[in-house]
């Protein structure tokens, strides 16, 4: 991965994604560009400069030359954010993804670092649930078995909006794009049914599209008082994360992939061999986007 020189002339440089590669590979005239996205990542807009010296000509020169990144292939590592089109000139604030802790089970652990620990197999679920009553622990091994799970409040932000007034409808997140390592979990609703997977990449990456007909999205009302949000809210996500197969019949991954030291929770010290990852949540309305600690724990 490089820069690209973006001094001169406007640079455009298009590869297909590692799905996009393997779905054209088929040679069978399926293949169709039928969406696109763009995104800022490399972009500083703190670099606006309304007082230079040459004239307004002058005031974004230096984002407009910014040197870009050349395009590749690995779809979990671009585009992390997203541009969307809003037709309307009068949005003072723009929708965002928020983690909620207000809910009953929804609670991260903060004993090293902010996580949701989830418990891989049965000993490790009954050790950090019921034994430890451990703060952010999800039961990955039998997750219909537990209230504990993610929930993330969609809206706007802002206590210069009351969160009393609804929200204009083309700032309410109508689907969502969950990714998830599919070697260590599955997303679940809340009665612990696996969620149906769109596709799995050659990284081993599963993506999941969430829209309002699923059981996960709910529709929050005008000031809803148990939401993250300081403003008008949109739309809650609640998913539950189960661990897989892999994680709760063996330790090969934990041995592979995971932490190289065992670490200790609850009131008895417990070891668990841990593996940490990122959960991505990605708004595909809005383009917001949000990664999501998660440890999994297997008790040793």
């Amino acid at each position: 991965m490089g820069f690209l020189d973006n001094s001169g002339d406007i640079i455009l440089d298009a590869v297909l994604t590692d799905t996009g590669r393997k779905r054209l590979a088929r040679g069978d005239g399926s293949f169709k560009i039928a969406k696109f996205a763009l995104g800022d990542e490399e972009v500083n807009y703190d670099l606006y400069n309304k007082n230079h010296a040459s004239g307004s000509a002058y005031y974004d020169l230096d984002i407009l030359q910014t040197p870009v990144l050349e395009a590749f292939t690995n779809n979990t590592s671009t585009m992390k954010s997203k541009l969307i089109t809003i037709s309307r000139t009068n949005i003072l604030y723009l929708p965002v993804i928020k983690l909620n802790e207000n809910l009953a089970g929804t609670t991260r652990n903060s004993t090293s670092g902010s996580y949701y620990l989830v418990a891989v197999d049965e000993d490790s679920r009954d050790q950090l649930l019921t034994t430890d009553k451990v703060v952010g622990a999800i039961d990955g091994y039998e997750p219909d078995n537990d209230s504990s799970k993610v929930a993330l409040d969609q809206g706007l932000d802002t206590t210069e909006i009351s969160k009393d007034r609804s929200i204009d409808p083309d700032l309410v997140e109508t689907q969502y794009i969950i990714q998830i390592d599919h070697r260590l979990g599955r997303i679940t609703d809340a009665a612990g049914t696996e969620q149906a997977l769109s596709f799995i990449d050659d990284d081993n990456i599963a993506t999941y599209y969430i829209t309002t007909t699923s059981d996960l999205v709910t529709t929050m009302s005008d000031g809803q008082a148990d939401s993250s949000l300081s403003g008008p809210r949109g739309t809650r996500l609640e998913f539950k994360i189960k661990a897989s197969l892999e994680l709760e019949s063996s330790t090969f991954l934990f041995n592979q992939i995971g932490l190289s030291s065992n670490i200790a929770y609850g009131s008895s010290a417990t070891d668990y061999q841990v593996i940490d990852t990122n959960v991505r949540i990605m708004g595909g309305t809005t383009g917001y986007s949000m990664d999501l600690p998660v440890r999994y724990l297997k008790k040793v």
